[in-house]
């Protein structure tokens, strides 16, 4: 069993089921925001956050949870550096992405996240929601902004 990774997103777009939902991940060191699209791919909702702890036991609980929610595609935030250039952090993602397709047949793309966070935290000010209840929903809201800019840019393609 091995997905295939995408860096292109129409590629990506060629290979989903039909009437399955995505899912969007927020990958960072500490959590995996999770956010889950409808059937029709045109809402992203935050759905969860998976405190990590070591890859085997990270990948267990997401692919329980997408399995749980008939997810047919994944869609991984990518953190570009603001020029466009990949880092370290970009690497890593990358590594994971490798890792999790060992053991899913779901195919993977990324997407962009450069000011992901900046844009999920301005939405839940917005929101007025309290700095404790921000800082518990950051990573799963993040990953809904990177699920959603995904879901727009399939739509039109």
């Amino acid at each position: 069993m091995s997905a295939e990774i995408f860096d292109d997103i129409a590629a990506f777009k060629a290979v989903l089921p039909p009437m399955r939902a995505l899912a969007g991940l927020d990958f960072g060191d500490k959590t995996i925001g999770v956010a889950i699209s409808d059937r029709l791919l045109t809402v992203s909702s935050p759905t969860d956050t998976i405190r990590r702890k070591k890859f085997g036991v990270d990948a267990e609980s997401l692919l329980k949870l997408l399995n749980a929610r008939e997810v047919g595609g994944i869609v991984l935030g990518l953190p570009r550096n603001m020029d466009g250039s990949e880092g370290p952090r970009c690497q890593k993602t990358r590594a994971f992405a490798r890792n999790l397709a060992q053991l899913t047949e779901l195919p993977i793309t990324f997407w962009d996240e450069r000011l992901s966070s900046v844009a999920a935290e301005r939405a839940m000010l917005e929101a007025d929601m309290s700095r404790s209840k921000r800082a518990e929903k950051i990573d799963q809201v993040a990953a809904g902004v990177i699920l959603q800019g995904a879901l727009d840019r399939l739509r039109n393609l």
